[in-house]
C-alpha cells in the first residue's frame, strides 16, 4: 500500500526548499522542550523486508519504503524506530539492511529513496541507536519499484568487516573496512546499465547478494537486469565470478533468494521487478554440489493464477523447511506455501490459518480480514523454526507455531511500527480531538490516539482521503473526499458525518462531462469539499462549483466562484465563505452562505496570490479560518503568513524570518490574543516545526534532532481545545503528536 508515496516524496522535498528574506532578521528560536509519540494505528504501511539475527535470539529488523528502519526490542516487546533523528528525506527509504553475522550489536543499512537523490551505506554499533553515514556514488530506489527484492547488502561471515552491495545501476561494490569505504568490482561480469534517462523509471540491477555460511568464500549474486544470464557464484571470496548455467527460462527475473545449510538455494522468480505489474513467476532450487536445478513451484498448469513470487524462507535448524510468498496475486489474494520435504510437496496456508486482528482491527476493513498482498518478505526465525513473519502492503503477520501446527494462527507483529502516508487531518471544536485522512488506508477517527482506530472511514471506503472538514460550531458534522486506485472512484468520491467521522453518509452530485477527455475532479476524487460553520451547507469545488443544503438531496449553483479552487469556510459564522481568484489576484467571499462570491478588498495582501496556489492544489489549504473567532483568518503566500480579522478586508504580514512551507492553529496561551501557530518550514538555517504564541513575531522550534522523522512532513495543527498540543502529518511515519514537557509552557 504505498503506491502513490514517490510522487509525495517529491512533493515534500519541495515543500520544504523554501526561502528565508535576505533582509530579515530572524526571530528568536530558542527551543521549547515537547515531548513526542505516535498516534497509535499499528502497521499501515508496505515493509519489504524482515530480516532476523543470526547472533542473537530474539533480535530482527524490518526496513520499510518510506519510512525508515525499525529494530524488534525483545525486552520490551516492541519495534524501535531507528531514524526518527533522520533529516535527510532521501534515507527514510531503505533499500537493505544487514545485522552482523558475528557481532549482534553491529547492523548496516543501504539508504536512499531513488534514483535521483542521496544515498548512503549506515553503521551502527549500537543497534540502530546511532550510526555512521557513508555517502556512495551509486543510486538506490527504496521506494521505487523492485524494493521488495534483496537482500541486496551482505556481510561475509568468515571476515565481518568486507561487504558487498549489488547496486540498481551500478554493478557489484566491495568494502573492506566496515563500510567505510567502497569500491566497484570490476571483475563482476555486469556494470550495470547506468542510471534510467526517465524520470520515475529505475532498474531491477542486482537484486540479492547471499553468502552460503557452510561454505566459506562462497557468494550468490543475482541480475533483475534483461539478460540471458541471472544467477552469478563466487568461490573465492568475490575475486572471480561465473555465470551459474540452467534454472528458469530468461524472462523470469530472480528477485530473492535464501540457502540451507546444506548449501542449496532457493530462489522465487517473477516477470517483473514489481510489487506492482507481476503477472507470472515460479520457483526453482539450485544444488550446487550436483550442479543440478529443480522447479518446485507449487502451483503449476491450470491451477496457475496471475502473480508472482518473492518472499522466500528457509529453517536454519533444517534445510527441508522451506516458505515461499506470492506477490500481486489480486485473484484470491496472496498467500504462503510451507514444505517440509525441500519442495517436494507443498501445503498452501491462507485456506488453514486464522488471523487475530484485535490489536489493529482497522484491518478488518468491514470484513474478514485478509491473508495479505504484496508479501514480499518472509522469514523463519533462526533460533526457533515455529516463529515465522511475513509483511503485507498494510501490516506484518507473526506466527509461533510455523513448523509444527497444520492450521496456523497469525497475528499482526506491529507494536510500535507506524509506517503510513499521512495526506490531511482536522482536530474538531469538539467530539474526537484527531480525524485524519491517510494514504492507502482512508483515514480515521480517533478517539484515543493510543489505541488503534477500530475502522477506516467507510461507506465508502476511499484508499486517499484528499479532504477533511468539520463545521466549527456543529463539529459532529464532518465532511471528506477522496479517490480509490483507479483512475475513476467507481461509486462517489465524497462522503459525510454527523456523529463526528463514527459513521459515514455518501454524498452523490450531479453528473458532470468530462474536459478534453479529461474526467471531472468529482469522479477523480479532486473535488474538495467544505462545510459551513453551522454544519448546514457542503460546498464541493467540482468544475463548476455547487453547494447543497439538504445533504444531496438537491444542488445549486455557486456564482462567483472560479472553479478548481479551494473554499474556506468561517469557523464562526456560517453565512461566509472564502476562496482565492487566482486569475484576478483576489479573495473573494461569500456573505450568504455560499451562493454568490463577490471580491474582497484584501489591503495589505501582496499584489501576486499565486504562491498560495502550490499549497491550494494539495490537502493543505493556504486559507485557514481560527475556530470560534468570526473573521478571523489566515493566509500563507509563498512563504509567509498574513493575518486578518475582519473577513479578510484588511491583512497584515504577521511572520518575518521565518519561511513557511505548511501551518496551523491551536489554543492560544491563557490570555494571548492570537491563537497558537505551528509550522513546518525554516528559521535560519533550521528546518523543523515551529510554535508562536504571539501571532506570528516570535517562534520557537518544538521539536528537536532527535524528532525529525526524514523532515517528511506533510502537515500541521494545533488542538483548539488544549493549549499546547500539535498534530504532525507524515509522508511515512505516520501522525506524530506533540506536547510541551512537564512544567513547559
Amino acid at each position: 500500500m504505498a503506491r502513490m508515496h514517490l510522487m509525495q516524496t517529491a512533493m515534500v522535498a519541495l515543500a520544504l526548499c523554501v526561502g528565508v528574506h535576505a533582509t530579515a532578521r530572524p526571530a528568536a528560536s530558542q527551543a521549547s522542550p515537547y515531548e513526542w509519540r505516535n498516534v497509535t494505528v499499528g502497521g499501515g504501511g508496505f515493509a519489504p523486508g524482515i530480516v532476523f539475527s543470526i547472533a542473537e535470539r530474539g533480535l530482527a529488523y524490518l526496513r520499510t519504503d518510506m519510512g525508515g528502519a525499525y529494530r524488534w526490542d525483545a525486552a520490551k516487546a516492541r519495534w524501535l524506530p531507528l531514524q526518527d533523528d533522520e533529516s535527510e528525506p532521501s534515507y527514510m527509504g531503505i533499500e537493505s539492511i544487514a545485522p552482523d553475522p558475528v557481532d549482534p550489536d553491529v547492523v548496516y543499512m543501504a539508504a536512499g529513496m531513488s534514483a535521483r537523490m542521496p544515498a548512503a551505506i549506515f553503521r551502527s554499533a549500537d543497534r540502530g541507536v546511532s550510526w555512521r553515514k557513508t555517502a556512495v556514488p551509486f543510486a538506490m530506489g527504496g521506494n521505487e519499484d523492485g524494493r521488495g527484492m534483496g537482500e541486496r547488502l551482505a556481510i561475509d561471515p568468515n571476515a565481518p568487516a568486507t561487504l558487498f552491495f549489488g547496486s540498481r545501476h551500478d554493478g557489484l561494490w566491495r568494502s573492506d573496512d566496515s563500510a567505510a569505504t567502497w569500491q566497484k568490482v570490476g571483475s563482476f561480469p555486469l556494470p550495470g546499465l547506468g542510471k534510467p534517462a526517465r524520470p520515475r523509471t529505475t532498474h531491477g540491477g542486482l537484486s540479492f547478494v547471499l553468502f552460503d555460511r557452510a561454505k566459506r568464500g562462497r557468494i550468490y549474486v543475482a541480475s533483475a537486469d534483461p539478460g540471458a544470464q541471472h544467477l552469478f557464484r563466487s568461490d573465492d571470496g568475490g575475486n572471480g565470478w561465473r555465470a551459474v548455467a540452467g534454472g528458469p527460462s530468461p524472462d523470469l527475473l530472480p528477485v530473492k533468494a535464501a540457502v540451507g545449510r546444506d548449501g542449496v538455494l532457493t530462489i522465487t522468480y517473477c516477470d517483473y521487478i514489481g510489487p506492482n505489474g507481476i503477472e507470472r513467476g515460479e520457483v526453482w532450487r539450485y544444488d550446487p554440489g550436483k550442479e543440478a536445478w529443480r522447479d518446485v513451484t507449487p502451483l503449476k498448469g491450470a491451477a496457475v493464477v496471475p502473480g508472482g513470487y518473492m518472499g522466500v524462507a528457509v529453517a536454519a535448524s533444517d534445510p527441508n523447511i522451506i516458505a515461499v510468498a506470492t506477490v500481486n496475486r489480486y485473484q484470491g489474494g496472496d498467500t504462503v506455501w510451507r514444505s517440509t520435504n525441500a519442495g517436494r510437496a507443498w501445503q498452501e496456508l491462507s485456506g488453514t490459518s486464522t488471523r487475530d486482528v484485535s490489536a489493529t482491527p482497522f484491518l478488518d476493513f468491514d470484513k474478514k480480514a485478509d491473508f495479505g498482498h504484496w508479501i514480499a518478505g518472509l522469514a523463519i526465525d533462526p533460533f526457533d523454526a515455529n516463529h515465522a513473519a511475513y509483511v503485507t502492503g498494510a501490516t506484518m503477520y507473526a506466527t509461533n507455531g510455523f513448523h509444527q501446527a497444520d492450521t496456523l494462527h497469525w497475528a499482526p507483529w506491529t507494536r510500535g511500527i507506524e509506517q503510513t502516508a499521512v495526506i490531511t487531518l482536522v482536530s474538531p471544536t469538539g467530539g474526537a480531538h484527531l480525524v485524519s485522512g491517510f494514504g492507502d488506508l482512508g483515514g480515521f477517527r480517533h478517539d484515543d490516539l493510543t489505541v488503534s482506530p477500530p475502522r477506516v472511514h467507510l461507506n465508502p471506503f476511499l484508499t486517499n482521503t484528499n479532504s477533511l472538514d468539520y463545521a466549527g460550531k456543529a463539529p459532529a458534522v464532518l465532511v471528506r473526499s477522496g479517490n480509490t486506485h483507479k483512475p475513476v472512484v467507481p461509486d462517489t468520491s465524497l462522503a459525510w458525518s454527523g456523529d463526528g467521522g463514527t459513521n459515514w453518509q455518501p454524498l452523490r452530485v450531479p453528473p458532470s462531462e468530462a474536459t478534453n477527455g479529461v474526467p471531472p475532479p468529482e469522479r477523480t476524487g479532486n473535488a474538495a469539499i467544505t462545510v459551513s460553520a453551522d454544519g448546514g451547507t457542503f460546498v464541493v469545488e467540482t468544475t463548476r462549483p455547487i453547494l447543497t443544503r439538504d445533504r444531496g438531496k438537491t444542488w445549486l449553483a455557486i456564482q462567483g466562484l472560479p472553479s478548481r479552487v479551494r473554499v474556506t469556510a468561517d469557523k464562526a459564522d456560517p453565512r461566509r465563505f472564502y476562496a482565492l481568484d487566482f486569475a484576478a489576484n483576489r479573495l473573494v467571499r461569500s456573505d450568504d452562505g455560499g451562493a454568490t462570491f463577490k471580491p474582497v478588498a484584501s489591503t495589505g495582501l501582496p499584489a501576486d496570490l499565486s504562491g498560495a496556489r502550490a499549497i491550494g492544489r494539495e490537502a493543505a489549504n493556504p486559507l485557514v479560518a481560527a475556530p470560534g473567532r468570526a473573521g478571523s483568518l489566515w493566509l500563507l503566500v509563498g512563504s509567509d503568513l498574513y493575518r486578518s480579522t475582519d473577513f479578510g478586508e484588511r491583512w497584515e504580514r504577521a511572520t518575518t524570518g521565518v519561511a513557511i512551507s505548511r501551518y496551523g492553529l491551536g489554543k492560544g496561551a491563557p490570555g494571548a490574543k492570537w491563537p497558537a501557530l505551528y509550522a513546518i518550514g525554516q528559521l535560519g538555517t533550521t528546518k523543523g516545526v515551529f510554535r508562536s504564541l504571539d501571532g506570528g513575531a516570535g517562534w520557537q522550534r518544538i521539536n528537536d534532532d532527535a524528532h525529525q522523522w526524514g523532515l517528511r512532513l506533510r502537515m500541521v495543527s494545533g488542538d483548539p481545545r488544549r493549549f499546547g498540543r500539535v498534530y504532525v502529518a507524515t509522508d511515512g511515519r505516520g501522525i506524530l503528536y506533540g506536547d510541551p514537557k512537564e512544567g513547559v509552557k
